[in-house]
């Protein structure tokens, strides 16, 4: 039995640990984001190509990791707490889908080259909705996270 609570412990310990480490991913990314929505200079040089590079490289970091490591962990919380949080996730994670489609279609767009002025003006129009998309997604992410695993808190605690 004592294993048993430190195996809860250890397992959802390192779910806290890892989106901690995923909230932080966040953070560098809306420094990035700032950096280039608050550009008064908009001209096509190879600095400002190399900050919607850095954007694009934190954007692509942040999504991969919500997909691939921390949903599937939350999602494995919710199965084994099997408390309602499935369906949920359920009814949530297509909707973050929206958000990761256009998030990875303004990666591509910058594709790592030098812009033209045509291209920065585009980009920087894009900016503003990635900007609205990746809100809603920061709140979408911090509801999951509040009903799939804070929710859950006390009870590993307890374990």
């Amino acid at each position: 039995m004592l294993e048993n609570c430190r195996n809860a412990k250890e397992r959802w310990g390192g779910v806290s640990e890892l989106i901690d480490r995923w909230l932080k991913e966040r953070q560098q990314l809306l420094v990035h984001y700032c950096e280039l929505s608050g550009e008064s200079d908009r001209s096509p040089t190879e600095a400002l190509s190399k900050k919607f590079v850095r954007l694009c490289e934190a954007l692509v970091d942040y999504v991969s990791a919500g997909h691939f490591e921390v949903y599937e962990q939350l999602t494995q919380e919710a199965r084994d707490f099997n408390d309602g949080g499935l369906e949920l996730a359920s009814k949530v994670y297509p909707e973050i889908q929206k958000t990761t489609e256009v998030a990875l279609a303004f990666n591509d767009q910058v594709d790592g080259r030098i812009l033209t002025e045509e291209d920065v003006d585009t980009l920087f129009n894009e900016l503003s909705r990635l900007g609205e998309v990746l809100e809603s997604r920061f709140e979408m992410e911090d509801f999951l996270i509040e009903h799939l695993h804070n929710a859950h808190a006390e009870k590993v605690a307890s374990v």
